[in-house]
């Protein structure tokens, strides 16, 4: 499978997969046997935020795929452009699999829609996680946006644990909840993941936006969609979930009560039925 000039090798390090060329790696792993899952993880974590879901879907029989997006955890890449949808394309060819079911969260979600959209024979049905969508902007409220502005003075200043701190607020505690109301292992855990991704020397790329963006394009949509939102996320994701709901022929929303971003970390067992 190509990424860009790019061809891929299959090695293992670790025992965690991984596809490399010239600097370019995708790392990966799978579990079980059955009918192909491939989750795509959020962008302030890695594919080890989907632990605690992986045994709920290995012991309904599927064999359960999940990767590094480039740059993210085990992944890396050169300063580059590169296509989201061609990697997550090249790790399903290096394990054979013609058709998957997608599960992507947040910035994963995302990054399933746009190859959806590119690829629609890759994809046998969609289960989009407190994502967004292409092209879509939700109306922020004045206490989200109080939030991100503490996290643009963070940035700014480059205090990358600050940074940390404002992210696990908004993303795991949820708008305005106590951070208490998470077992504290994930918020150390979505912490720990998350800072290595704030380091203002870290090679990231320069990924090639769909376009059309997806926003315009969800008429095309055909598969199963299911869009799965926490009721404690930002207002941004409830949005997107909603429009879905409304723009594709075949999707469905269910929003989780008290639960807010992470809802595989939060509600694994929910999420796998």
């Amino acid at each position: 499978q190509g990424l860009g000039k790019r061809r891929v090798g299959l090695f293992l390090v670790n025992g965690i997969e991984q596809d490399s060329f010239d600097g370019v790696s995708i790392a990966y792993c799978t579990s079980g046997d059955g009918p192909p899952i491939l989750l795509v993880h959020a962008g302030i974590v890695d594919l080890r935020s989907w632990d605690p879901l992986v045994p709920f879907l290995v012991a309904a029989r599927h064999r359960v795929v999940r990767y590094d997006t480039r740059a993210f955890g085990q992944s890396t890449t050169d300063d580059v452009e590169y296509s989201d949808r061609a990697d997550l394309r090249a790790v399903l060819d290096a394990l054979g699999i013609a058709r998957a079911a997608f599960v992507g969260n947040s910035r994963g979600a995302m990054i399933c829609l746009d190859t959806i959209l590119e690829s629609p024979d890759r994809a046998i049905a969609f289960a989009w996680v407190g994502g967004g969508i292409g092209g879509f902007d939700g109306e922020p409220t004045p206490y989200e946006l109080a939030l991100y502005e503490r996290a643009e003075a963070a940035q700014a200043a480059h205090d990358t644990s600050a940074m940390a701190d404002i992210e696990v607020e908004i993303w795991v505690d949820g708008i305005g909840q106590p951070p208490t109301r998470v077992p504290a292992w994930i918020r150390q855990s979505v912490r720990a993941m998350d800072l290595p991704l704030l380091d203002p020397n870290r090679v990231t790329g320069r990924p090639i936006p769909l376009e059309p963006p997806a926003n315009e394009r969800l008429g095309e949509i055909r598969l199963p969609v299911l869009a799965v939102v926490g009721a404690l996320d930002t207002s941004g994701p409830r949005a997107a979930a909603t429009r879905l709901e409304e723009a594709v022929p075949h999707a469905r929303r269910v929003v989780l009560p008290d639960v807010a971003h992470m809802v595989g970390m939060e509600a694994p067992e929910q999420l796998a039925a």
